[in-house]
């Protein structure tokens, strides 16, 4: 076990999913006295045998803890898990500090941050940046919404399990910051899908439309950087599944009508998302969108006989 002058601090997770498995079996093996809990059994077994202590709940996760972090699918769950009757800000001792990790509506993060507040606790929102395979690697991107005393404190934490941490501002910043990241993630990720799926109808080398596209304005990390890696390859299992993609872009859209900010692009691709969601593919990695639209025109899949140059 690696030395660590924060291993001193008592941390709870709560949320060992795809992500919050990779991101706790880093701060375990970084030193951090970890206590876990989850409702899959066997991810909690995982942390158990890398030296974390299960908890049997949510009140044993946070009672004590110096730290209570949460990494949930969605909103509902973390204004449950967190705020609810028997939530993480009912046990959680004065002082502690909660840090939210989960992708939610800006409205939750905010409402969370004055109940914790109210009760003498500090809370944090600092959701995720990049994909479960960086989780695992140690390699994860974090927005961070923390009053700079806080943002100290939870830092070391973030240092474990990530390369790239941006303090966007005060509580709620990271929240907002990671929608508007998202939101272009998630349209580029169907622009992508309609332009490649004409050039497959075109009957195009999918080789050169590709080399053509990585060498003008037009190219986008999603294209270059992911896609050749994944559907372009042949690889749709998640990373990042297009129901997940399908619920940022609804927590986009909601939270840009709450600021009344026109998102009608998103508005549009949140339905071409609904789309692969009934078709079947919502449980695929999100760059299969180019497959649904293959799918949906009866063209041949787009895949990559060899990465372009």
């Amino acid at each position: 076990m690696s030395e660590n002058k924060q291993s001193g601090l008592n941390v709870g997770f709560i949320g060992l999913g795809r992500m919050g498995l990779g991101m706790a079996s880093n701060l375990q093996r970084k030193g951090f006295r970890l206590t876990v809990y989850d409702i899959n059994q066997a991810a909690v077994d995982a942390l158990v045998k890398l030296g974390a202590r299960a908890a049997p709940g949510i009140a044993d996760a946070s009672r004590d803890m110096d730290v209570i972090i949460t990494m949930l699918p969605n909103s509902a769950i973390v204004q449950t898990a967190v705020g609810g009757a028997d939530g993480v800000l009912q046990h959680a001792r004065r002082g502690a500090i909660v840090m939210d990790m989960s992708t939610v509506e800006p409205d939750v993060t905010d409402r969370l941050a004055a109940a914790a507040l109210a009760q003498g606790k500090s809370f944090v929102d600092a959701p995720v940046g990049r994909l479960a395979s960086h989780a695992d690697r140690g390699e994860s991107l974090f927005m961070v919404g923390a009053t700079d005393a806080d943002y100290a404190t939870v830092t070391p934490l973030l240092q474990a399990m990530g390369t790239t941490i941006h303090h966007c501002g005060g509580t709620g910043a990271g929240t907002r910051t990671k929608l508007v990241n998202n939101y272009l993630a998630v349209v580029s990720c169907q622009l992508n899908a309609e332009a490649l799926t004409l050039s497959q109808r075109f009957g195009l080398s999918l080789e050169k439309t590709l080399d053509v596209i990585y060498g003008t304005t037009a190219t986008n990390g999603q294209l270059k950087i992911a896609w050749p890696d994944k559907v372009l390859a042949g690889d749709i299992g998640p990373g990042f599944t297009i129901d997940l993609a399908h619920k940022d872009l609804t927590l986009i859209v909601d939270a840009a009508n709450t600021v009344k900010s026109p998102m009608p692009i998103g508005a549009a691709a949140r339905e071409a998302f609904s789309t692969a969601r009934a078709r079947g593919f919502g449980g695929n990695d999100f760059s299969a969108m180019v497959d649904v639209l293959c799918d949906l025109s009866g063209t041949e899949k787009a895949r990559l006989k060899k990465k372009p140059a």
